[in-house]
């Protein structure tokens, strides 16, 4: 038992370690996934945002151009009238005037002329287009405005009023045009130049913050850029990841309790299999091997088939790997060959069929299997031909020790076939290189026999393959009367399958091969004597 709780020890420690790191993968899925949520956030309002400072500067621009086309006389009336109304309309303008050369001589708004002349610009434009941007030298009652001249028209715009939205309240945000400062909120606000910092969302742990940074691809390079306290970011997302994470946990705990529960299942298997093997528990029954031109039975697969005390039948994809995981398959492989002679012993006497029995690699590589076939076939006067040994791909692939055993396994009588050709690695080279006998198509190829499928393509290539080696070919898994039919026009000798019967029981199979031979005696008794004598 000491292996026993060994393995279930080291089991649960392997899905305590899975399953923390399941729980790490998925708590970082779920910051990573609240980032993502948050940058594409913060995304749409730099873009919301840039997008409004864009269409100010464009309808500032426009607007002066149509200043400066008036039809009326400049200052008149219904000049300054238009500029009024102008101004009333956009609540970010804070003044519109008219300049004759550098003297201001009329306009509207709240600020005075004398306090609209900045001494330098920070671009002039080939359209003609002057601007200045927020600084010192454009404050006015402690607001530092953006001013645009065109022609002889100029505005002053409030840039707070970009910022103006309930989005960016909590936040430190600014906007940058041609990589200079246009607005900020709170207005006095110092923030980081937006070359300083990378493009996205980044959490600035070391100061409890996240800063993000996005340029748009308008007409003007427009940069914003946000600070938000970090603690805003956790109550935002605190819930979901919350809530994510607890089901998270649920989801690990359920997984670990089953997990364990299948390894306590694996291990109690593998102690029954282990008592089953021992006690004589596994059968074995065998699946006929039909000539395909004729019908007739000439041999059969020996299968280690386990049905539990409680009456429940345990599929062998599911008892062999375990098997294979507690080094039991050598004993399995003992149990069907031990198990054959002894039920078919006098059958494979007195008749001409052999029965093939399944290798493991485990089995090439035991220094005792060889001697106990030979002994048990001796013991039971069953030939070594009438034992085929049946070995997987997986088995022989470049293995000089395989290679050996193989031949002298022949050399003793012993026909060998390659199982379920197709599924491993064996190429042309190393079927030549090993002595066989037999080659056994898979059934998956069986199967897309007359399908629209790559593997249906396949078949036809092993079966020439086979041919080429000169290989007797057997096709495993027919189930209908079609695939017997394409397999027997292709050449194939051999088959079998439910088509023909599913693996039975000793005697079943005895009853089986004996009503054939019946059959045929039957058969040849009622034929004509004319026939028999122009026959023989």
């Amino acid at each position: 038992m000491f292996w026993r709780q060994k393995y279930l020890v080291g089991f649960s420690l392997a899905a305590f370690i899975a399953a923390a790191l399941l729980f790490a993968l998925v708590t970082w899925f779920l910051w990573v996934e609240s980032v993502r949520i948050e940058e594409a956030r913060v995304a749409d309002l730099a873009e919301t945002l840039g997008q409004r400072t864009e269409q100010v500067i464009v309808d500032a621009r426009d607007m002066l151009d149509q200043f400066n086309r008036y039809p009326k006389p400049a200052c008149s009336p219904d000049h300054v009238k238009a500029m009024q109304e102008a101004a009333i309309a956009r609540p970010y303008i804070r003044a519109i005037g008219y300049w004759r050369a550098a003297k201001r001589i009329c306009g509207v708004g709240f600020i005075q002329a004398i306090e609209l002349k900045p001494s330098q610009a920070d671009r002039v434009y080939d359209s003609g287009v002057i601007a200045w941007w927020p600084s010192p030298q454009t404050e006015v009652g402690g607001v530092r405005l953006f001013l645009m001249r065109y022609g002889k028209h100029d505005i002053a715009v409030d840039p707070r009023m970009l910022l103006e939205t309930s989005t960016v309240q909590e936040w430190q945000a600014g906007l940058w045009v041609e990589n200079l400062p246009l607005a900020s909120t709170p207005w006095n606000t110092e923030l980081p130049a937006p070359d300083t910092l990378p493009i996205g969302l980044t959490v600035d742990h070391q100061n409890d913050r996240v800063v993000s940074r996005f340029s748009l691809g308008t007409i003007f390079p427009i940069d914003v850029v946000a600070i938000e306290p970090i603690g805003l970011f956790w109550d935002r997302y605190a819930p979901m990841l919350g809530i994510a994470t607890g089901v998270g946990l649920t989801i690990l705990i359920v997984w670990v309790y089953f997990v364990l529960r299948y390894s306590r299942h694996r291990l109690s298997l593998s102690t029954e299999l282990k008592e089953a093997l021992e006690t004589g528990q596994v059968q074995v029954h065998y699946q006929p091997i039909v000539k395909l031109s004729s019908g007739r039975c000439v041999g059969a697969e020996a299968l280690a088939r386990w049905t539990r005390e409680d009456g429940e039948i345990v599929n062998p994809d599911v008892f062999l790997p375990i098997a294979e995981e507690a080094g039991l398959v050598p004993q399995i492989t003992q149990v069907v060959l031990k198990a054959t002679l002894r039920d078919l012993g006098q059958l494979l006497r007195k008749s001409n069929i052999a029965i093939n029995i399944n290798l493991a690699p485990e089995d090439l590589t035991s220094e005792t299997f060889g001697p106990e076939l030979a002994e048990s076939c001796e013991a039971a006067g069953v030939g070594p031909e009438k034992i085929k040994l049946e070995i997987t791909e997986r088995a022989i692939v470049d293995s000089d020790s395989s290679r050996n055993i193989i031949s002298d396994f022949r050399k003793r009588g012993h026909q060998v076939a390659i199982d379920d050709f197709g599924t491993g690695y064996s190429s042309l080279s190393y079927l030549e290189s090993f002595e066989i006998d037999t080659l056994k198509i898979d059934k998956s190829f069986v199967d897309a026999i007359g399908r629209d499928a790559v593997t249906s393509h396949v078949i036809g290539h092993v079966i020439d393959l086979s041919k080429s080696l000169r290989l007797e070919t057997v096709a495993e898994g027919i189930r209908t009367v079609p695939q017997m039919r394409w397999l027997r026009e292709q050449g194939v000798e051999l088959g079998q399958g439910f088509l023909f019967s599913q693996p039975l029981p000793a005697s079943e199979f005895r009853h089986y091969f004996e009503a054939q031979i019946d059959s045929k005696v039957q058969a040849i008794r009622q034929r004509p004597a004319k026939k028999v004598a122009s026959r023989y």
